[in-house]
């Protein structure tokens, strides 16, 4: 701005524009004003009454003056002291929105009160103290139509005017308004700041691991809003068909309600706006059409949304959703150079979002393939024989009566494809039993199928059992098969059956008396053919009682039920059993044994065995481990007093007292002091006795040392 001291005005002595002529001085009406233009004197030492013949041409030097004053690119005005406006130049009327004839003879406060109260304090000091105020930069409100206010900034320089006798009479008052070029000098600020805010934004974004895109773009969504004075903002991405909107990045400051995550006819208009690429921006919801009547109640739904702009968002050219900001508290006004760098907002979001799809899409193909992988050896590794890697040996073990009789309903049931429900306590074998089911049945050549109902989730088991598709829950990455799919053509085997959820008790009925069921995300039925066999430890008909079970289902799993015996009941196997594990731990680790004391032996069976074999296993484990010689001791000090109260069978009894008997004889049955004699029976009826019970002679080793 020019230095409004080097003026015109500054030259000049002194304008008087007053409201009547003077008495001895000859008027010229002024056109402009109505008033009367008197030249008192100026610099070149003229009187201060001039003849007539010197008033044509002061009145050209005036009018000549006045003219540059109506040309002149500031506001010129001149004040009394009751500061009432006396001259008013075009240039003032426009910056003050009211013309001269407004301004002559009335105060500045009869004006307008807001503009008095800025400039009043100036002028007076101008006046009173006979001082120049020059280039004060002040701020005058400017009423709107709607009650609210604009700010217009004004610079002003006031000068105070004397009288011939060196008396301030008048104050000059120049203005300009710099209000458009404030606000060009704030809108290139604030340019350079959104573009250095840009910046470091996108620098943020550098090799920042895929890890960690979505919480840095939460973070910059965040940032956005506290630096452009917004409330919200949020990234929607487009639904599959195109139809919805859903969240997937916002930020919202405290006390402003979030977006809801998924927006489908809410907004109708401006879904088909964003599909066509088209921006939309509004500084005053209340003023959008009356097309717009379903927006308008989604912005007042929203708890009162003043101000909204959306960018609909693409990658690759692909419009794949939007990006918006919304003001609650006041209008904002969405200039285009800011709405252009907005654009830029989502270039640096996009970016970072494409490199997490790509990396993504690479972990899913390699998840994949490794489903793939999974399911080429699903009967080879994943669903393989479990009995030989936990037990290492094939046969079941033992002579006894009780599991001779198992045996043989094994052979029974294994030639048909009828369902088997094997029955007993924890740690007897059932799954051994399941096994030489199946490798005696027709379906032996391919790989029984394991499922523990035990030890999977309920909220797994379903998927495990049945299989589901991609996208069926959270983290279904891809389609997986289940193992009723992966036992079709073979045996699936059902561990602790009586531990399955109810809900899905419904489920596994429908596959053993259909043949068929639903993968999870899939209603298309799927046929398999399956042999099954379940095994249980807890009795399923009490189960049924107490609401726990089916009773259609187990009415449907009983069809061929095989009891397992505990260990106690067949203890003549024990010895059988103990050295069968003894050979598998020496191989394991590199240990020889080559004996085992008669009496330890004789304790383990006497032993109760409330874990059955596998705590008999443990057991043998824990002495291979701790045993340094070639005689193995298995102790069972804890167990033995326990046992020897425990009751048993007629049965029992009779096969320890002879067998007892048999180890005191040296397994001499005829003869003086033989079997037979101490126990007062022919030695063919001690055959028959010893055959029946199942009692055959121990393994030599077993001979004390």
């Amino acid at each position: 701005m020019p230095n409004i001291q080097e003026m015109t005005l500054a030259k000049t002595s002194y304008i008087v524009l007053e409201a009547k002529a003077l008495d001895d001085t000859p008027s010229v009406p002024n056109a402009a004003t109505g008033n009367s233009l008197y030249i008192r004197g100026d610099t070149m030492g003229l009187t201060n009454k001039p003849a007539s013949s010197n008033t044509d041409f002061f009145l050209g030097k005036f009018s000549n003056l006045e003219q540059l004053f109506e040309q002149a690119q500031f506001g010129i005005s001149i004040i009394d002291r009751d500061l009432r406006f006396i001259y008013f130049n075009n240039r003032m009327a426009t910056i003050a929105d009211l013309s001269a004839q407004d301004h002559i003879g009335k105060t500045l406060g009869e004006v307008d009160l807001l503009v008095a109260s800025a400039i009043e304090p100036v002028l007076s000091r101008t006046i009173a103290e006979d001082c120049s105020f020059v280039d004060l930069e002040i701020v005058v409100p400017k009423p709107l139509p709607d009650k609210s206010f604009q700010e217009r900034i004004w610079v002003i320089c006031s000068y105070p005017l004397r009288d011939n006798d060196g008396t301030v009479t008048r104050c000059g008052l120049v203005v300009q308004d710099v209000t458009a070029q404030k606000l060009k000098e704030s809108v290139q600020a604030e340019r350079i700041q959104v573009e250095a805010f840009l910046s470091n934004l996108s620098s943020a974004f550098i090799n920042l691991p895929v890890s960690e895109v979505d919480r840095k773009i939460e973070r910059g969504l965040r940032d956005v809003v506290e630096f452009l004075g917004f409330e919200r903002s949020s990234i929607w991405h487009l639904s599959t068909d195109r139809s919805s909107l859903h969240i997937t990045h916002s930020f919202a400051k405290p006390g402003i309600k979030p977006p809801p995550p998924v927006i489908a006819e809410l907004i109708p208009d401006w879904i088909s706006m964003i599909l066509n690429g088209e921006i939309f921006r509004v500084s005053d919801v209340d003023e959008l059409p009356d097309r717009f009547w379903r927006e308008k109640q989604y912005c007042k739904d929203q708890g009162g949304i003043k101000s909204i702009m959306f960018i609909p968002a693409s990658i690759g050219g692909t419009i794949v959703g939007a990006i918006t900001f919304v003001s609650y508290r006041v209008k904002r006004e969405w200039p285009d150079e800011l709405t252009q760098r907005l654009r830029l907002l989502w270039e640096i979001f996009s970016n970072a979002l494409e490199r997490k799809r790509a990396d993504q899409k690479i972990q899913n193909a390699l998840s994949e393939i490794q489903q793939l992988k999974d399911r080429l050896e699903a009967e080879n590794v994943y669903l393989r024989d479990q009995i030989d890697v936990e037990y290492k040996h094939e046969e079941i073990i033992g002579k006894s009566v009780a599991i001779r009789n198992v045996l043989l309903q094994i052979k029974q049931v294994a030639a048909t494809d009828s369902t088997v429900l094997i029955l007993g306590e924890t740690g007897t074998g059932k799954e051994l039993i399941a096994r030489a089911i199946h490798n005696a049945s027709a379906r032996k050549a391919r790989a029984m199928i394991k499922v523990n109902c035990a030890a999977l989730p309920a909220a797994l088991i379903e998927a495990e059992l049945f299989g589901h598709e991609k996208g069926a829950y959270t983290g279904a990455v891809s389609t997986q098969i289940g193992r009723f799919e992966a036992a079709n053509g073979s045996t699936i085997f059902l561990d602790e059956i009586g531990e399955l959820p109810l809900e899905l008790q419904s489920k596994l009925l429908r596959v053993i008396q259909e043949g068929q069921f639903e993968r999870l995300g899939n209603p298309k039925p799927i046929k398999v053919d399956v042999r099954v066999v379940a095994a249980t430890n807890k009795s399923l008909a009490q189960a049924v009682k107490d609401g726990g079970f089916r009773e259609d289902l187990y009415y449907r799993l009983n069809v061929f039920p095989v009891s397992v015996p505990p260990l106690r009941e067949r203890r003549e196997d024990i010895p059988l059993l103990v050295w069968a594990m003894v050979e598998e731990f020496s191989k394991v680790f590199g240990k020889v044994v080559e004996r085992i004391p008669k009496k330890n032996m004789e304790a383990m069976e006497r032993y109760r065995w409330p874990g059955n074999i596998r705590e008999l296993r443990n057991l043998v484990e824990r002495a291979m481990i701790l045993n340094n010689g070639t005689t193995l001791v298995v102790d069972i000090q804890d167990g033995s007093a326990m046992a020897a109260s425990e009751p048993m069978t007629i049965e029992g009894v009779e096969r320890m007292h002879i067998n007892s008997v048999l180890e005191k004889t040296g397994w001499r049955i005829r003869g003086r002091n033989g079997a037979a004699e101490i126990l007062g029976l022919k030695p063919t009826t001690l055959n028959s006795r010893m055959k029946k019970l199942g009692i055959k002679r121990k393994h030599p080793l077993f001979e004390s040392t």
